[in-house]
């Protein structure tokens, strides 16, 4: 496909996790009632630093201004209703989602507002390329961190309350989330919580999600309420994430600076999981040790692999991809087990995610299940990353389709054979 040609366009797509409809006529009506709000608010408000800024660096790039003017084209050309045609009407809705708290829905969650609404220019062929320039997506970071701002005040929690249909405490959504389970107080102003954030990163109630085998070093546990995605032997240490089949590159997952840590794991195994956008999005020990390292590795937002070409599932099927190159957590764990070693978490922030929060510091003893982080406010995935030898088995295998049920948070996920190897040592 040249950067000139389309394909024609989807009426379904497959989404994982539910952070965005699958019926694109959804989409396509939300995207259209959004520009016009946007549009109303444009007339009595400026725009925030953050997307000016955006917009300037746009216009000013020849460039990035061709690109995104080629991308908007090619997804009307296609026959994608947008709502907007010219950068500074995208401009528009984006400063609108600035203060936007994202409302419950039963059947259409639109959990990634600004996903949404890039949703075809980031796979059409022009667009490849204009989302993973870095410039671009320094500046995509200062707007998504402003979007956070807001979701972390008080003015984010219009729809935390019990009003049916777009209430996060009404019936229905009770019924999606099963609000009992986690930690709340129905008799308080918003149930307790201090703005959107708050809410989407709300704790299970004690006892709801027990560690199984607690003082087993030999099992690992799920990090994250997860659902399995894939699950790859024999990682090397560099390979070809952006084709098709989307392999593993470990020096790309765990950063370029941190070669001599990927070289430890060069062989191992990678088990992927994606979350859902009803569960719970901290995050949690899955092996007992003293965390080696911890650090944010900053990426792209909204690059998708073009070996997907029209990317059926947007990011979601450019899950391996985004691995090597999206913002992301790394948590290296070593394990009192040396049959285990070294375990590197990998959690990734997906569209709309920029806010992946790191609660753990390097030195800190960890018991199985300890509390290690959080996604803030959108789509992600987690990796494990093992290193050669030291998995027996994982309890699931691929291949995983779209009924694969999640594994819940401190449940099984791995068991640790009893390789001959001496303690590994640490790079820290």
């Amino acid at each position: 496909m040249t950067n000139d040609e389309v394909a024609s366009p989807r009426t379904q797509r497959r989404r994982l996790g539910g952070w965005l409809p699958r019926d694109e006529a959804h989409l396509a009506r939300y995207r259209t009632a959004l520009a016009a709000k946007a549009r109303e608010r444009a007339r009595t408000a400026p725009r925030t630093r953050a997307v000016a800024e955006l917009a300037a660096l746009i216009e000013g790039d020849p460039v990035l201004r061709m690109d995104m003017t080629r991308a908007i084209m090619q997804a009307q050309q296609a026959g994608y209703v947008l709502g907007y045609a010219t950068i500074d009407e995208l401009m528009t809705v984006v400063d609108y989602l600035m203060t936007y708290a994202p409302p419950f829905s039963e059947s259409d969650l639109i959990h990634c507002p600004l996903n949404a609404v890039l949703d075809w220019p980031m796979c059409m062929p022009s667009g490849y390329a204009l989302f993973r320039d870095p410039a671009l997506n320094a500046q995509l970071k200062h707007v998504l961190n402003c979007w956070c701002g807001f979701l972390s005040g008080p003015h984010s929690r219009e729809h935390l309350n019990t009003s049916s249909p777009d209430g996060w405490f009404s019936p229905e959504a009770d019924k999606r989330i099963g609000l009992a389970q986690f930690v709340c107080d129905p008799e308080q102003p918003y149930w307790g919580f201090t703005s959107w954030n708050d809410f989407f990163t709300r704790r299970f109630r004690p006892g709801m999600r027990p560690v199984e085998e607690p003082d087993n070093d030999k099992l690992v546990v799920s990090p994250c309420e997860a659902t399995p995605y894939n699950v790859q032997h024999g990682v090397k240490l560099r390979d070809t994430f952006w084709i098709k089949s989307q392999p593993y590159s470990l020096e790309d997952m765990l950063s370029s600076r941190e070669r001599e840590l990927a070289r430890c794991f060069e062989g191992g195994s990678v088990y992927q999981a994606f979350l859902s956008a009803f569960n719970y999005h901290r995050w949690h020990a899955p092996v007992s040790g003293v965390i080696s390292r911890a650090y944010a590795a900053d990426g792209s937002y909204y690059s998708t692999a073009d070996s997907e070409g029209e990317d059926p599932s947007g990011l979601n099927d450019s899950q391996g991809y985004i691995t090597a190159l999206a913002a992301r957590a790394v948590i290296v764990i070593e394990s009192d087990d040396a049959a285990v070693g070294q375990v590197a978490c990998v959690f990734v922030g997906m569209a709309d995610v920029s806010s992946c929060m790191i609660e753990a510091l390097p030195g800190q003893r960890v018991r199985k299940g300890d509390e290690l982080g959080f996604f803030q406010y959108g789509g992600s995935t987690c990796c494990l990353v093992f290193e050669p030898g030291v998995i027996e088995r994982f309890v699931v295998e691929p291949p995983f389709g779209d009924k694969q049920p999640p594994i819940k948070v401190n449940a099984a996920v791995a068991r640790v054979g009893s390789r001959n190897a001496s303690p590994s040592q640490s790079n820290g």
